[in-house]
């Protein structure tokens, strides 16, 4: 899948792209991904290199969810959903940043969004932080074993509830679109969970201060967030054990950026 007949192979199941302009994009982790152009049409194509394993959805899974979201008008049409290749629908937008969420009237606009996700129907399939975890632990090089502990533990100790809803379970700015009603990307992680995690994600990954994190629940809640924070503490915590955790067993990691985020782990548990 390096030159354009390998491309052009993967669209001859999709034959109105044939013949379609291609660009590549920048960013992907874990594949390589073009934007497709025809006739006006936009498309976005991922390949991966090998077929995906958990924790991520393989992406037929995530093509199953991406399209009941999409049907929602929560995200983009999937055109195609095969082992190692994701066809989807280009959406025209506003991609958010994190200077998004310093203004906390944007908070009502993604509460209604959000609310709207877990609405969608479950996939069957329910958040294995555990599992997460452990294969994370496994490709560590000269792992800190305190800091390991102490990660596995939290994740121990944080139970799904009973209720699960579908989540996007990697809710962070740059996933988010404006398109102008709110959309998002990359539902390779989506499954059954604990509605918090999204909103813990959001708080987390983006630092907001308790302040902002209060707003956010009572957008959530309609103005009753006050009994769900202890929840979403937890939820908090369990989202940067397994941010640590993934950091670490990253092998282009940033010791500094591994540092900051043991520091608030660490405050977080004590």
């Amino acid at each position: 899948m390096s030159d354009l007949r390998g491309r052009d192979e993967v669209l001859r199941t999709v034959p109105e792209w044939q013949g379609a302009t291609w660009t590549e994009l920048k960013g992907g982790q874990t594949n390589r991904a073009w934007l497709l152009e025809k006739s006006g049409r936009k498309a976005v194509l991922k390949f991966d290199g090998q077929p995906r394993e958990a924790p991520y959805n393989t992406r037929i899974e995530e093509g199953v969810i991406q399209a009941a979201a999409a049907k929602a008008g929560l995200a983009g049409a999937v055109l195609l959903a095969e082992q190692q290749i994701y066809l989807t629908e280009y959406i025209e937008g506003t991609i958010w940043n994190p200077a998004c969420l310093d203004h906390e009237a944007k908070f009502e606009q993604l509460a209604t969004a959000l609310r709207r996700i877990h609405s969608l129907p479950r996939s069957g399939r329910p958040f294995d932080s555990l599992g997460a975890a452990i294969r994370y632990v496994e490709t560590i090089e000269y792992p800190d074993e305190n800091l390991v502990a102490l990660c596995l533990g939290v994740v121990k100790n944080t139970r799904l509830p009973n209720y699960l809803c579908c989540c996007h379970n990697d809710l962070v700015a740059g996933n988010i679109i404006a398109a102008p009603d709110l959309k998002f990307l990359d539902w390779e992680y989506a499954c059954d969970n604990d509605p918090m995690f999204d909103l813990a994600t959001l708080v987390e990954h983006h630092e907001l201060n308790e302040g902002q994190a209060r707003a956010l629940l009572d957008a959530y809640f309609d103005g009753s967030g006050e009994r769900w924070y202890p929840q979403l503490l937890e939820q908090q915590r369990l989202y940067l054990a397994l941010s640590w955790l993934w950091l670490a067993s990253r092998p282009e990691r940033s010791n500094k950026a591994l540092k900051q985020l043991a520091e608030r782990l660490t405050t977080s548990c004590s």
